[in-house]
């Protein structure tokens, strides 16, 4: 099948636009983000952490998560996603109802795009915390834009900052990572709902949702995993069993989807308590034509219920490319599996232990159908 454009593991958020999942998402998902709306500036919305006075100044690789939103090339990535930041633009401009008047925090503001269209659509004032050296940018862009009046940033953790008042409104935050929970910001999230957000506030977005579905992948796998097996006539194999517990994320081509989508997890972001975040959800996927799976992918969607429309989007691979891609999980077996036919199993998500903005990921899975039969359990970690 044909192949995905650009690789890339693990590292930071990567760039793109999408729309609505047509196999999977909720039907009342609106997605807005091809609606015309302002030019959107140059700015943007994340979070991390720092104590250099240079952006962009050497760290250890410790600091790696919090410096790495540092850099402008990341709120660069992220804001080129039309997607992505259309759809807030157009949350918070088509429903200023919801803003007006009202005081907002916004977590992970990177460079303060967010606050910049909340400030813009009528909100009383907005509170941008920023833990990374790009908070010193989000003051100026705050300032050169003449809503200093309206916008404080604040730079620091949300666990270790206090606010210039006792409650907000509105939490509003892009949050999510790849596989929706790497990096896992949303217990930040959480803990400012908690801590500020008055009892009938307003979290967005507000639902979140984890698919599965699996693919043929026959000549990347061979590229990124076989490979190991002979490099210049030499067995790097051992390489080979690390490269298979690192999930790739990866374009794919909606081409070589071989089964349904099948819903792992709903969150709702006003309501879950942190410790929802790690589960374990069962999985059926059946074969919509005879082929090969060489892998399982997720991806997730995001809703924003509370506005005067339903609005979202879908990082899904029938969907346009956001910069989040798709999270491709490499089977041990090549599955030979005919129409009708199902892979059935669980995968069970948490945080690792030595690090909770990585995620450990157990998936079980078997197969019994006329060409193969395959029980096995696989580990992952999102590093």
């Amino acid at each position: 099948m044909g192949r995905r454009k650009g690789s890339s593991n693990n590292n930071k958020k990567s760039s793109n636009s999408s729309t609505t999942e047509n196999s999977s998402p909720p039907n009342h998902l609106q997605v807005t983000a091809d609606e015309d709306v302002e030019e959107i500036s140059n700015l943007d919305n994340s979070t991390c952490d720092p104590t250099d006075d240079v952006i962009g100044s050497d760290k250890t690789s410790a600091d790696y998560y919090f410096d790495s939103y540092s850099h402008f090339g990341i709120h660069e990535e992220m804001l080129k996603d039309t997607v992505r930041t259309k759809t807030y633009q157009n949350v918070i401009y088509q429903n200023k109802f919801l803003f007006k008047d009202k005081i907002v925090l916004d977590v992970g503001a990177g460079t303060g795009i967010l606050s910049l269209f909340c400030a813009k659509a009528g909100a009383k004032h907005v509170y941008a915390v920023e833990c990374s050296l790009m908070a010193d940018m989000a003051k100026e862009i705050v300032q050169t834009n003449g809503f200093s009046d309206v916008i404080t940033v604040l730079k620091g953790k949300v666990e270790e900052i206090e606010l210039p008042v006792s409650h907000v409104d509105i939490i509003i935050s892009e949050w999510m990572g790849y596989f929706l929970l790497f990096e896992n910001m949303l217990n930040t999230v959480l803990y400012a709902r908690d801590k500020w957000l008055i009892n009938d506030g307003i979290v967005l977005p507000d639902k979140a949702s984890l698919y599965l579905t699996a693919i043929e992948d026959a000549e990347y796998k061979d590229d990124k995993i076989e490979f190991w097996d002979n490099v210049y006539g030499f067995n790097m194999s051992c390489i080979k069993k690390q490269s298979m517990m690192e999930p790739l994320v990866d374009t794919v081509d909606q081409n070589q989807i071989v089964t349904n989508c099948q819903l792992l997890k709903t969150m709702d972001i006003s309501k879950m308590a942190p410790g929802d975040a790690s589960f374990t959800a069962p999985f059926k996927l059946v074969a919509e034509r005879n082929d090969y799976i060489h892998a399982l992918v997720a991806y997730f969607d995001v809703s924003f219920t509370k506005c005067h429309k339903i609005t979202g989007f879908s990082t899904g691979p029938r969907s346009r490319t956001t910069h989040w891609k798709q999270t491709v999980l490499y089977l041990e077996d090549v599955l030979t599996i005919c129409e009708g036919e199902a892979v059935v199993g669980n995968m069970t998500v948490a945080p690792s232990k030595n690090n909770p903005r990585d995620v450990d990921i157990m998936l079980k899975y078997s197969l019994n159908g006329q060409h193969c039969s395959v029980s096995r359990i696989q580990h992952y970690k999102m590093r």
